[in-house]
């Protein structure tokens, strides 16, 4: 008996098991071709460029995909064309299997530009191929010379070292590199005489009771070196940075007097220079080696600057003018090699920087961040931070939702506050609204920062125009 009862319920349990195994069916993704990005600067093609369309998978099969081109303003074969040439308006570009990304040539035959009107509209209308497809994503790409409609970036900020600044414009989606070693101080090129100091790499800067550089020696300062620092767990050394809010007006080194005797000599801890271990993933390399001491004192002659600057136990010292730059917010001088050089983009020209930063822990003073996100305060950029509810979020973010009075006066509205380091991912609860040196406005949200193999130092965002 006990023997038919568990043939009986083996045989149930293989028929159900059967039944369920006959009505479950796996859904397949369909199969996807969209463009690159969204948008693109017709003035930042001066002859041709290469176009790119991603795939949501390698190609199982060979196919086929036609692209609808729509000039406005803009003639095929008088403005612009493609390679391969467009058929009565359409481009029709093969793929073969196993491919997962494609290209084509757009050239450009007004340059120099003749109306800042003409735009093409590039658009997927159709995907050949064997198996389910679906034209979504970004299914449209436009060429003008209007603002950027959006994109996902990927700043190269140099993984865990973190050695580069990213420098990005979102109205024209594009971003500039700067190694953050290459300078020391920026003079800035406003209204008034300012001098920042190169918090990425740690520096930090004390006022001395002196006027003359070359009286300024080791055993004269040696019993506050200590103090002079980031990342000393005092929250007294906030004097020795500059405020992380970005505030000009609270810089570490004292506004420039046009009196020359009321210009100080200051102390200047170098910090680091750029890490270049390689630590365990998910971790961060930030500083390498002190970078050592050295003296200087900023006077003003006329509408320029002009550097004294030493080693800290040299009793000589040497003299340079630096010339304000109007089109940048600063002009970047390097202690190292003795030059002014290029660093930031031209002030109307930049959004958000990705950088390390001197930020400050309330109650603990001064602290190094990695993956940090600035705006250019200085040049008019602010933003602010939504959270994200059941009825506001980064897809239906509106102009009419956006609060003029939320807008901050503050550098750091992204700051390091998008991601979390335990967990290694982003914040899905945020995202920023970001009004551009040109009055834009657009919503940011970060997606990563780690690598598709866990290491650090590889962001990713998307952002989008507020319309």
């Amino acid at each position: 008996m006990k023997s038919k009862i568990l043939q009986l319920a083996l045989f149930l349990i293989l028929f159900v098991t059967a039944s369920c195994e006959k009505d479950y069916t796996v859904e397949q993704n369909p199969f996807v071709i969209a463009f690159e990005r969204q948008s693109i600067d017709f003035s930042t093609i001066p002859d041709q460029r290469e176009m790119k369309l991603i795939f949501s998978e390698p190609a199982k099969t060979d196919g086929k995909i036609s692209i609808k081109l729509s000039g406005t303003h803009a003639s095929y074969g008088v403005d612009f064309s493609t390679l391969p040439e467009a058929q009565g308006g359409v481009l029709e570009l093969p793929f073969t299997k196993g491919q997962s990304e494609l290209f084509f040539t757009f050239k450009n035959l007004i340059y120099p530009f003749d109306n800042d009107e003409k735009s093409i509209l590039m658009e997927v209308i159709a995907i050949n191929y064997t198996g389910e497809t679906s034209i979504q994503g970004y299914t449209t790409s436009l060429v003008s010379f209007q603002r950027s409609l959006g994109a996902t970036l990927l700043p190269e900020i140099g993984g865990p070292n973190q050695g580069n600044q990213i420098f990005v414009d979102l109205s024209k989606e594009t971003m500039t590199s700067s190694r953050r070693d290459v300078w020391d101080l920026g003079f800035y090129s406003g209204d008034q005489f300012r001098v920042t100091i190169n918090g990425s790499l740690y520096m930090a800067v004390k006022k001395l009771d002196a006027t003359n550089i070359d009286a300024v020696t080791p055993a004269s300062v040696s019993a506050f070196q200590s103090q002079v620092a980031v990342g000393t767990f005092d929250p007294t050394n906030t004097n020795y940075v500059d405020a992380p809010n970005g505030l000009i007006n609270q810089t570490a080194i004292a506004e420039i007097s046009a009196n020359d005797a009321e210009n100080n000599v200051y102390l200047v801890n170098m910090g680091y220079t750029i890490g270049n271990t390689t630590p365990p993933a998910g971790t961060v390399a930030i500083a390498g080696d002190a970078r050592g001491w050295k003296k200087i004192r900023v006077l003003r002659d006329g509408d320029n600057y002009m550097l004294q600057y030493a080693d800290l136990n040299s009793t000589t010292h040497q003299q340079v003018t630096i010339a304000k730059k109007p089109d940048y917010n600063f002009t970047f001088f390097s202690l190292a090699t003795q030059n002014v050089v290029n660093v930031e983009p031209q002030k109307n020209l930049w959004d958000l920087c990705f950088t390390v930063f001197t930020n400050e822990i309330q109650g603990s003073g001064s602290y190094g961040y990695s993956d940090f996100v600035l705006n250019n305060l200085k040049a008019g950029v602010k933003g602010y931070r939504v959270a994200v509810t059941s009825a506001v979020n980064f897809n239906n973010f509106a102009m009419a939702n956006v609060v003029e009075s939320n807008f901050m006066d503050d550098q750091r509205v992204i700051g390091a506050e998008w991601r979390d380091v335990f967990t290694g991912s982003a914040y899905t609860d945020r995202f920023y609204v970001i009004k551009d040196t040109d009055g834009n406005y657009y919503k940011v949200r970060m997606l990563e920062f780690l690598n598709e193999g866990g290491v650090r130092g590889y962001p990713k965002f998307e952002y989008k125009l507020i319309q």
